[in-house]
Formats: structure tokens, C-alpha cells, sequence
């Protein structure tokens, strides 16, 4: 559920679990809930998500037979044979004071959260860019770099969270396109894109480059 700020600081709550702790799962079924009657109270129906009752099993554990059971909003995304990150909660230690006052027989076994997607592939056709700081990238902490690629997709899956953020068409790098790389990944339209401008732009002489404000 997506809460707005001032929801929130009236009455902050924390979270269950962190990014860390999301594991990979893949869809063994899918079914569609239609009809659905919601109950006084309920608030709009989101047009953007579809409910579904989904099984899936987790990659690590395709040796076994064990799958899971759970509601989801993501069916308008998910299909037989996808992944899909979630939190595992039947088999998670957590020591909350309001998750333990449940009923356990009301709690998700699995909460999925996104659909995945092949990350070097985005990597690959991704034609834009942020600014940022130099920095040595070799350098950096792997956890820290995961972290980077993990908001970098925020940005191209969250409409509303890119609109307060400058992306700039990235002119070096021509994306990689054919009928076998598009997997529906979301992406940035070049509408939403801003261009580079230089000093040899602005000056007709060599200079470095400066970003549109």
C-alpha cells in the first residue's frame, strides 16, 4: 500500500523487513481474482494492479517440492515460469509487537513485491544517466554498488518517484534493442529525458560538461 506522507508522520509505523531480506521466487501458478466485492470502507480500486492468487517456490529450494501460497497485486505482471522478488514470512524470525498480537492463521506465508528482471540486460539498454560525483566505481563496496542499481530501477518501475528527480539522456551509449532483449522491463521514455549541455555549446571552444539546470 502506498501511504503519503502526512498518513504517515501522523501515525509512523516500521517496516517488517528491508531490501536485504528479499528472496527470488518463480510463478508455478496464477489465477486471476475478478469480482472482487470490497467492503465498506475499502477505499478506490488501484487501476494499475490486478489481484491474483499466485503459487511459487523458491529458486533455492527448485529441489524440493515445497510451494507457497499467496495474494498479490501484482497480476497484471506476472505469468507462469516468472520471477519475482518477495519477503518469505513463514520462515522468518520476526519480532514485531503488532505482527505478533495476529492471528497467524491471517498472515501471508510469501508477500511479493516486484517482478524481476534480468539486471545486466537493463543494465545493457539503459540510455540515460544521472549526475553524480566523480567516483571510483571499481572502488566501491558491492553491497553500496546493489544498492545504486537497485534505486536505478526504482526510478524506471515509479512514475512518481522519478518526477522530482533530473534524468539526462545518456548520448554515449546506444541501447540494445531486438525481439529476444525485450523482456518488459519498464523504462524512461526520452520524454522525460533532459539533454547535456556543454561549454563548447555554449562557447564553441572545448570545455567540460555542465548539465541543463
Amino acid at each position: 500500500a502506498e501511504v503519503d506522507g502526512n498518513t504517515y508522520w501522523r501515525s509512523p509505523f516500521n517496516s517488517l523487513c528491508s531490501p536485504r531480506q528479499l528472496e527470488e521466487f518463480i510463478v508455478m501458478d496464477i489465477d486471476v481474482i475478478r469480482d472482487q466485492k470490497l467492503g465498506a470502507g475499502a477505499g478506490m480500486r488501484s487501476n494499475k494492479h490486478t489481484l491474483a492468487e499466485v503459487w511459487v517456490q523458491k529458486t533455492s529450494e527448485m529441489d524440493t517440492s515445497q510451494q507457497y501460497h499467496c495474494r498479490t497485486f501484482l497480476g497484471h505482471l506476472l505469468n507462469i515460469g516468472d520471477l519475482v522478488m518477495g519477503y518469505d514470512f513463514a520462515n522468518s524470525n520476526i519480532n514485531d509487537e503488532y505482527l505478533n498480537k495476529m492471528n497467524p492463521h491471517h498472515l501471508p506465508d510469501v508477500v511479493l513485491i516486484k517482478k524481476s528482471y534480468d539486471r545486466s540486460r537493463r543494465a545493457r539498454r539503459r540510455n540515460w544517466k544521472l549526475q553524480e560525483m566523480d567516483r571510483d566505481r571499481e572502488g566501491m563496496d558491492s553491497d553500496d554498488e546493489r544498492q545504486y542499481q537497485d534505486f536505478l530501477e526504482d526510478l524506471e518501475e515509479d512514475e512518481a518517484l522519478r518526477k522530482n528527480v533530473n534524468i539526462y539522456r545518456d548520448a554515449s551509449k546506444i541501447p540494445v534493442e531486438s525481439d529476444t532483449d525485450d523482456d518488459g522491463a519498464p523504462r524512461i521514455s526520452l520524454m522525460e529525458m533532459l539533454e547535456e549541455l556543454s561549454l563548447t555549446d555554449a562557447t564553441g571552444g572545448e570545455g567540460t560538461d555542465m548539465m541543463t539546470e
